[in-house]
């Protein structure tokens, strides 16, 4: 009855709800920027690599980095391949529209929690969507409801996810007991992830600065070769796609198991565009303008999508398994790998997931951590109280390794789903002051200067802002 309540609310939630909310705010910030995330889409790439002038604060790269930790992980493999085998090869599609408009929304967010960030004894900075529902809408009370909501995601539902997803790798090996190996698996990255985790937030950092980039362009180059070796399959794949994406008689006829809405469930589940989590590492780097973090974190939203997920849908399909019920989830891509690469498939596939999963729990960490700091009255509590908070959450990451898929699933997606239904509205509240930030950056970039930011050229005073005096 629970698991039922929990898919009921699951589909109610994304469609209409968030299906609405969602397109309505991606392409509200999309044509009122006139498409920022494809204009400035040269110079975000550019910017990643800026370096802050203070060397001792977060750089646009590593705060990038703890935004796609989070961002890069199981759902990148598992989540699209769960969304093909179900909703259809068109998810792809509507993951890659989603991805495009979402990355303008991922830039308003970003560029907000810039503006509107805390400057730290050590002269680092911190913030978030909390900080902004609170300063600039003046509501407290709901940037309190936003951590709880937020908390509820990253430590409860994206855990138990990303912990299930992990131990689900192996049921394709013959050593695999139903009854043993998920809680052998569970105690292991439990073990690794509360190892890492004691050493707080700036080896978080430190750890997903080297992890990820090495991660990514490993499991790129294994899924190029996979759709190389299988080219012939190439042209029906992608007739696949676009047929599946545009068979409005079958969305139609059974929307809440379609190819567009597990494609946008999937597709906000990876990139998170909009959800309100990445602003929290966004607000912690050193820039000169809440612009240029603004544009970085919208690479991070490409790279998730755009790479990562395109790079797991297109090897899948182009694999020549058929995608359906029975082979949902990893083993559509253990199957799909193992054409070219034999037996050591799979073995590559489940080491790419154990790093995809620690870099993502590590990340959903700091984020947690952040909206901790804000519900104590925006002061760090004791290394005690963290330590104790920490185990808490890496005992959850171990009752992942035990639920059934559609429980952490669907426990993910509702969490999920509260906190974008809390932030993108509050974007679009605050959609003018980003929007005149961007003006101002803009404008700076036509006198060939470097921008720097100051509140009063967008009109904010001293008490509406922390930082930027």
């Amino acid at each position: 009855m629970i698991l039922e309540l929990l898919k009921k609310l699951d589909d109610v939630m994304y469609y209409p709800i968030l299906i609405i909310v969602m397109a309505i705010a991606g392409l509200y910030f999309t044509i009122r920027t006139r498409f920022v995330q494809i204009r400035h889409l040269k110079d975000a790439f550019k910017l990643v690599m800026e370096k802050p002038k203070d060397k001792s604060q977060v750089s646009s790269f590593q705060a990038l980095m703890v935004s796609t930790a989070s961002r890069v992980g199981t759902g990148n493999i598992v989540g699209v391949s769960t969304a093909i085998c179900l909703g259809g090869a068109g998810s792809l599609f509507w993951m890659w529209v989603m991805c495009i408009i979402g990355a303008s929304s991922a830039f308003i967010e970003s560029t907000l929690a810039q503006i509107y960030k805390q400057k730290d004894k050590d002269g680092s900075s911190y913030g978030g969507p909390a900080y902004y529902i609170e300063q600039a809408l003046k509501a407290p009370w709901l940037s309190v409801v936003f951590c709880i909501c937020l908390i509820m995601t990253y430590a409860v539902g994206f855990n138990l996810l990303c912990s299930y997803n992990l131990q689900s790798t192996f049921v394709t090996y013959s050593f695999y007991n139903a009854k043993i190996t998920p809680y052998i698996v569970g105690a292991i990255i439990t073990l690794l992830v509360g190892f890492c985790v004691m050493g707080g937030g700036k080896k978080i950092i430190n750890f997903t600065e080297v992890l990820v980039p090495i991660m990514g362009v490993c499991y790129v180059l294994v899924s190029v070769i996979v759709i190389i070796f299988n080219f012939k399959n190439v042209p029906v794949m992608f007739v696949s796609i676009m047929k599946n994406a545009f068979d409005f008689k079958s969305i139609l006829g059974g929307v809440s198991g379609s190819c567009l809405i597990y494609g946008i469930k999937r597709g906000l589940y990876s990139n998170e565009a909009g959800v309100g989590s990445a602003p929290n590492a966004s607000a912690s780097a050193n820039v000169s303008h809440p612009v240029k973090q603004g544009l970085v974190q919208t690479v991070s939203v490409y790279i998730d999508t755009m790479l990562l997920c395109t790079a797991t849908g297109l090897m899948c399909l182009s694999s020549g398994v058929v995608a359906s019920e029975d082979v949902s989830g990893m083993p559509y891509v253990q199957k799909a790998i193992e054409t070219v690469f034999g037996q050591f498939g799979p073995i590559f596939i489940t080491v790419a997931m154990i790093l995809f999963a620690i870099t993502t729990l590590l990340g959903n960490l700091y984020y947690v951590e952040n909206a901790v700091i804000y519900l104590n009255g925006k002061k760090r509590p004791s290394e005690l109280f963290f330590k104790i908070f920490r185990l808490i959450c890496v005992a959850i990451i171990f009752l992942g390794s035990i639920v059934s898929m559609d429980v952490a699933w669907a426990v993910a997606d509702i969490t999920m789903g509260c906190m974008t239904l809390i932030n993108l509205p509050c974007c679009v509240a605050l959609f003018n002051v980003a929007n005149s930030a961007l003006k101002d950056y803009e404008k700076q970039l036509k006198e060939n200067k470097d921008p720097e930011f100051k509140g009063a050229n967008i009109g904010l005073s001293e008490k509406d802002i922390c930082f930027w005096k």
